[in-house]
C-alpha cells in the first residue's frame, strides 16, 4: 500500500490514457510510481444457488381454527399497523387453504 507524502491517506489507483496514475483526494498525484505492483485476486469457488420452486413459508405454526375452512393449523406473524404506541396487530394463514385473517383478541 502506498500513501500520500501530503496528508498520509491512502493512495488510489486510475488509468490515464495508458498508464496507470496514483492520484489522493487532497490533490497529489504521482504520474510516475516506481516499484508498485497492482493485482486483482478473484476467488474462483464455485457457489451452487439452490432453487426453490415451492412456497416456504418461514413463520411459525401454531393451532388456529381457520373461518373458512376450518383446519387446525395456520402460520402466524405480527405486524406493526397503527402507531408506534399502540400494540401489534397477529396474522394467521391457514397452512391449507391459505386464507389470511386478524387475530380478534
Amino acid at each position: 500500500m502506498l500513501f500520500c507524502p501530503k496528508c498520509g491517506s491512502l493512495l488510489k489507483s486510475k488509468a490515464e490514457k495508458t498508464k496507470r496514475v496514483l492520484f489522493c483526494s487532497c490533490g497529489f498525484t504521482d504520474k510516475n510510481p516506481k516499484n508498485v505492483e497492482m493485482k486483482e485476486i478473484v476467488s474462483q469457488k464455485d457457489k451452487e444457488v439452490e432453487v426453490i420452486s415451492e412456497d416456504i413459508d418461514p413463520n411459525p405454526v401454531v393451532e388456529a381454527d381457520c373461518p373458512k375452512c376450518h383446519h387446525t393449523e395456520a402460520s402466524y406473524w405480527m405486524q406493526q399497523m397503527r402507531g408506534g404506541d399502540e400494540p401489534e396487530t397477529k396474522f394467521f394463514k391457514c397452512k391449507k387453504c391459505k386464507n389470511v385473517w386478524r387475530d380478534q383478541s
